[in-house]
């Protein structure tokens, strides 16, 4: 379905335009930094508390992008491009999502809920894909701004649209049903998730159901609540009350299945859920539920949810063999998800060669030729430099892009194909399910862990655009990738901060930011402990370092003459009562006659360090520090030509302290989800979730004892399970004995005996689980704010002391 430009504006509030003509758009974009805009794209610049894209508009124009929905035109620039002035830019293009929806019929099937909507969509479409051309909103797409993005993968051949939305305050989800218009309505699950933007749980409720105002039916496990302020036809279904529409009555559990007889319209049949924990037996049920009301017999029901399989929903970077970085998306293939995955290998690229390994593309309702054009051009415009194509339809399509290697099956590719010629580039694995590429994955992934620290992307952009929604739109912003990123990641997280547009990177030592630039990070590194005789290798790699002595100074300046460098770029420290690091005032007169002319030099800041920016009862010391440095800013740079930048801030003063902000601050472990307070932590989203299994579980008798020194004597018999991670993997033997503990299946597991060095035990008595199941060591909960407070440390040290044993992985919802 094409649409023209005069399509979109006819149907939007312009309260001014330049002079246009009229085009048809083929890519709707709010994103400045994706490589598929182009001539055919109409940008919407979105502004908000954290972001503002009409300052990246200048770049787009350069880029080719000629027409922009914008709330005010950047100066100098109109005359650039095409600019059609509203008042809010998201509501222009919420109305253009319903003005392209409206071009459709078919019926929509809208979820909400708070947890499993991204699961029960993706699995709907498993179920359904043999008999509707389904278009859906890609991975977790389900937000004010997700929701009108996934609509314009609409096209005349889908049959069946699956939609999910989600809200997180009042006077949302009109906005999101006005786009979807569902026929069909699923309520997953009432949960805990955004209580704090209600007033009250029936607030809550009221909020949510509005996305179904204009369904036919609403599907839900039976709750007289929801169902009392629902004014829409329902189709419930319950574990325990047969008055609802479907009762699913337990038999058995066998061999990780959930078997379950099926009382509907009385009528009964079996059927076995693959699944036996509590989620994915109710999202099995949704999905039962919508087959049932879509009239399939009974018997393809069972046969299809036999088939049911879990689900990865990220895109997750892992480290790959042979110095190469792999994206793993090897259960999805689509073209919209895949506009998404090339973005994210983009943005988080560690090599410049880029090869892209990909299925046939299933479900886009296009012609094939069609399809795959738009394939060809997407892959041209993200300058991928290997497509490697596995299936019996895209090789032929794709087979006139330069570096194309076609097989038919994955099985083909992994018996033929030489994996050794992988090596120092960035691979995107993208695949439909049925295509296997998991196979490729672990045999292109360096090593597989049981022990893993996953790092949730998404997360940390929030937190950083959390910490800017409190800055001037000038104010600079440095943000600490010191100590591996506080042992969360280096260069993954460097990546995104550069795609993100930071201005500074911050580390402890010159080879930390060595290690940066030789990733491909480009932007400017600080090195904050330089030490003298790294000051060569700085150089070479365009690091600039802070400077805290005349000696430190004095070294520097001695090898900038000897190299004949001019204007080098360098920081400035003063000691305002941190007393580290830093020059202090009998040291001024000596300073400003050094850097007064200096050409060798060129002081990009000046800047101190607070000591008690996260402690209000000390705000007197830390005004005093504010006053001191101000002053001392005026007496050293009296003699230059140029004001440098100012810094002061650092994570809770920007926090605690936004109005001295000056020209930059530096954000710290707030980037990682973790305040100096408990109410500057509410404000942040987790990042880090570190993850194991359970080895093994063992039966001991009242008596016996668990751990070295035998420590842990077991008052009962007791139900043990050993976890693969110990001291030597950074948890604290302090979080040992009875005092910490993990999560198994969502219930708390206490850990007993001392911790081993490779390994601890943990109380399972009462928890049910095997061998292999999931274990949380740290992420939501218990926080590592927690594990801190009991170990009698803080969280810097707990985040640090992670082990480099223990495999970083990286994802983005």
């Amino acid at each position: 379905m094409t649409f023209t430009l005069q399509n979109i504006i006819s149907n939007i509030e312009v309260k001014f335009n330049t002079p246009f003509e009229d085009f048809s758009v083929e890519n709707i974009s709010i994103d400045s930094r994706s490589l598929q805009n182009n001539q055919g794209t109409l940008f919407f610049a979105l502004q908000g508390n954290n972001h503002d894209a009409h300052q990246y508009i200048e770049g787009l124009i350069t880029k080719g992008v000629n027409n922009f929905i914008v709330e005010r035109i950047p100066e100098n620039l109109k005359d650039k491009a095409h600019f059609f002035v509203v008042d809010d830019s998201l509501k222009a293009l919420q109305k253009t999502a319903i003005y392209y929806r409206n071009q459709f019929d078919f019926p929509f099937i809208g979820i909400t809920g708070s947890n499993g909507k991204t699961i029960v969509k993706e699995w709907l479409n498993f179920l359904l894909s043999q008999d509707y051309t389904i278009v859906r909103s890609p991975k977790s797409y389900n937000s004010q701004v997700g929701v009108p993005l996934s609509v314009f993968g609409c096209n005349e051949n889908h049959n069946l649209g699956i939609f999910e939305a989600g809200i997180s305050t009042t006077n949302e989800m009109q906005k999101l049903q006005r786009i979807i218009q569902p026929k069909i309505g699923i309520f997953t699950h009432l949960g805990k998730a955004h209580d704090e933007g209600f007033s009250s749980e029936i607030e809550k409720i009221e909020e949510k159901i509005k996305l179904f105002s204009a369904s036919e039916i609403v599907i839900l496990q039976k709750n007289d609540l929801i169902e009392s302020l629902l004014k829409t036809k329902t189709l419930t279904w319950s574990f325990t009350d047969k008055n609802a529409t479907v009762f699913a009555e337990k038999i058995s559990t066998e061999n990780g299945f959930s078997i379950f007889d099926i009382h509907y319209n009385s009528d009964t049949f079996t059927i076995k859920i693959p699944f036996i924990d509590e989620a994915s037996v109710s999202n099995s049920m949704s999905c039962i539920c919508t087959l049932l009301y879509l009239d399939y017999e009974p018997k393809i029901i069972a046969e299809r949810i036999e088939n049911l399989y879990p689900l990865e929903l990220r895109l997750q970077v892992k480290k790959g063999i042979n110095n190469c970085s792999l994206i793993d998306d090897s259960y999805s293939s689509e073209y919209q998800s895949l506009k998404l995955a090339l973005d994210f290998l983009e943005q988080q690229k560690l090599h410049q060669k880029k090869t892209v390994i990909l299925s046939d593309i299933f479900q886009s309702g296009l012609p094939l030729n069609e399809l795959y054009e738009k394939v060809t051009k997407l892959i041209q415009n993200n300058k991928i430099d290997r497509v490697i194509t596995i299936g019996d339809t895209i090789g032929s399509y794709l087979k006139d892009i330069q570096n194309v290697i076609s097989f038919t099956s994955t099985q083909e590719f992994l018996q033929q194909f030489n994996l050794n010629s992988f090596e120092n580039e960035t691979i995107l694995v993208k695949g439909a399910r049925s295509f296997n590429f998991e196979e490729i994955v672990v045999i292109l992934e360096e090593k597989n862990h049981e022990t893993v620290l996953e790092v949730n992307l998404d997360a940390i952009s929030y937190n950083l655009n959390f910490y800017k929604s409190k800055l001037q739109p000038a104010t600079k912003v440095m943000v600490m990738v010191k100590a591996f990123g506080y042992g969360n990641g280096g260069y993954e997280i460097a990546k995104l901060l550069e795609h993100h547009k930071v201005d500074y990177l911050g580390v402890a030592f010159a080879d930390e930011g060595i290690e940066l630039r030789k990733a491909g990070i480009t932007i400017p590194i600080m090195v904050l402990n330089p030490e003298n005789s790294s000051f060569n290798a700085m150089i070479a790699y365009d690091l600039e370092p802070e400077i805290y002595s005349i000696t430190g100074l004095n070294a520097f300046l001695k090898i900038a003459q000897r190299r004949n460098i001019s204007s080098y770029p360098i920081h400035l420290k003063i000691d305002t009562g941190m007393h580290r690091l830093g020059f202090e005032p009998n040291e001024f007169e000596r300073l400003k006659a050094i850097i007064k002319n200096n050409n060798f030099i060129h002081i990009r800041s000046v800047f101190t360090h607070l000591a008690a920016s996260d402690d209000l009862d000390l705000k007197n010391f830390t005004l005093n520090q504010i006053s001191l440095f101000s002053d001392a800013y005026e007496k050293v740079t009296s003699v230059l030509n140029h004001k440098p930048i100012r810094h002061i801030l650092n994570t809770s003063g920007i926090f605690n302290y936004t109005s001295y902000q000056m020209e930059m601050v530096r954000l710290g472990i707030g980037l990682y989800g973790v305040g100096n307070s408990s109410e500057e932590s509410k404000k942040l989203l987790n990042v880090s979730t570190l993850k194991s299994i359970v080895s093994q579980i063992h039966i001991i008798k009242k008596g016996e004892s668990v751990g070295y020194s035998r420590k842990f004597i077991a008052s009962r018999q007791t139900k043990v399970a050993t976890i693969p991670i110990g001291y030597a993997d950074g948890i604290r033997r302090l979080w040992g004995n009875e005092k910490g503990y993990v999560m198994i299946n969502n219930e708390k597991a206490v850990i007993i005996g001392n911790i081993c060095m490779d390994m601890l035990m943990v109380d399972v008595t009462e928890i049910s689980c095997s061998p292999g199941d999931k274990v949380i060591i740290f992420g939501d909960k218990p926080s590592v704010i927690e594990i801190a407070e009991m170990s009698f440390t803080i969280p810097y040290e707990v985040f640090v002391g992670i082990s480099q044993r223990v495999k970083r992985v990286f994802y983005k919802n």
